[in-house]
């Protein structure tokens, strides 16, 4: 297996597969990382978390066994449809005589041929989706909800479907905060400490699997914790997520964006891909960053997240090497492949905190950027309007910059 260099850093490819259900007339093969979307066509259990969003009562949670407390959770538990205006194509037979002309007919034959005579509304795919409160905020995936000119809903373990809304899509990461049109109440689920997971550590996994069995439940253990992969979903869309909790439970397509829970009952991830030709490996968002979505979404109306506004490449010991760099780590400032993918965008905190192209950011906040955290990640840690110090290298001068952070655009 060979390592792909991304960014400045190397990620292990390996297969993995988008969560909702695609029908595709292929699956890639090999070692890549493919979402779990389907279309048609080291600690113990924490205690639960207060939820300061709702006054509404969360799902219960006691001492009790996985059973148990799959029927608590689940009524929180969606699939999430995706409907569209399909082409409805009639058979026919056209009559067909070549030589009608010549000989007065009587040698046609005839032609099978296929038209269109309207279209009807169909399901093309599913994913899944689990409330995060009674007013009927869902949390999914991005990547379950990234169609134009469809239209979505959820169905409830009761079986009730419902229209939604899309409130947030985020630019970073692959979630996606949508909303029930209803005023009614709905059971919800708490999020855990996803900081505090160990390898071993019992989970479920709860979704709607190949778009065609809803509430499917898997029960596995934690795998492995900060995962850096690049996912994609077979067609050509492919995303990196960093720092990704691995799973043994079974995580099929059409899983994407349901809960992986502990065994209070309380999400601490929310499942995201799959690796494709492995023995059980999953991977799922942690709770940490997905909350911080969900409450920027139901305080503020849209996700608001602190933004540096650079392009940048992480430095190693070949790349220093071979361009002759003071040091083997920080971030090189450079523009992207298409000339209009400035370096540094205009207007952004970097430019104006003076940072320009080919300047190398050491350290952010004090931690050194050797590539055991990204800078993204230690940007998320952040908040809008927090000032920073940088370490960096400007000229050939290496200083310190103060920086205070923007609001990050949206898509």
């Amino acid at each position: 297996m060979q390592d792909t260099v991304t960014s400045g850093l190397s990620w292990r490819k390996i297969s993995v597969l988008l969560g909702s259900v695609v029908a595709l007339s292929a699956i890639t093969s090999g070692a890549t990382v493919y979402l779990t979307h389907y279309y048609l066509e080291e600690t113990l259990p924490t205690e639960t978390q207060e939820q300061t969003t709702s006054e509404q009562p969360t799902i219960e949670i006691t001492n009790q066994t996985i059973p148990d407390m799959v029927e608590r959770v689940s009524p929180a538990v969606v699939s999430i449809v995706i409907s569209a205006d399909v082409p409805i194509i009639e058979n026919y037979f056209e009559s067909f005589d070549p030589f009608e002309s010549f000989f007065g007919g009587g040698f046609g034959f005839s032609v099978p041929r296929q038209r269109q005579i309207g279209t009807e509304r169909k399901e093309i795919g599913g994913g899944t989706g689990f409330f995060v409160s009674s007013e009927g905020h869902i949390v999914t995936n991005k990547h379950v909800v990234s169609q134009d000119g469809v239209e979505y809903s959820v169905v409830t373990n009761d079986g009730e479907t419902y229209e939604v809304e899309i409130l947030a899509k985020d630019p970073s990461l692959d979630i996606a905060i949508l909303k029930v049109k209803s005023d009614q109440s709905f059971p919800f689920l708490d999020f855990g400490d996803s900081n505090k997971l160990r390898r071993g550590e019992s989970v479920v996994a709860i979704g709607n699997a190949l778009a065609e069995f809803p509430n499917s439940v898997s029960v596995g253990v934690i795998s492995g914790l900060s995962r850096d992969i690049i996912a994609g979903d077979g067609r050509g869309f492919t995303e990196t997520l960093e720092g990704v909790i691995q799973t043994d439970a079974a995580i099929n397509q059409g899983n994407s964006g349901g809960p992986l829970l502990n065994t209070n009952g309380e999400v601490i991830g929310v499942n995201v891909a799959t690796a494709q030709g492995s023995e059980n490996i999953g991977f799922a968002i942690p709770a940490a960053l997905v909350t911080s979505v969900y409450e920027s979404v139901a305080e503020h109306g849209e996700i608001i997240r602190p933004f540096l506004g650079i392009r940048y490449v992480q430095i190693d010991e070949a790349m220093a090497k071979k361009n002759n760099l003071p040091h083997d780590y920080g971030v090189l400032i450079i523009r992207g492949e298409d000339r209009t993918d400035l370096a540094v965008l205009p207007g952004s905190a970097a430019d104006k905190a003076g940072l320009e192209e080919n300047d190398i950011i050491l350290e952010f906040a004090g931690t050194k950027l050797d590539g055991t955290q990204s800078l993204e990640q230690l940007i998320r840690k952040q908040n809008v309007g927090d000032s920073v110090t940088l370490k960096i290298i400007h000229d050939g001068e290496e200083k310190e910059v103060n920086v205070t952070l923007d609001k990050a655009p949206t898509e």
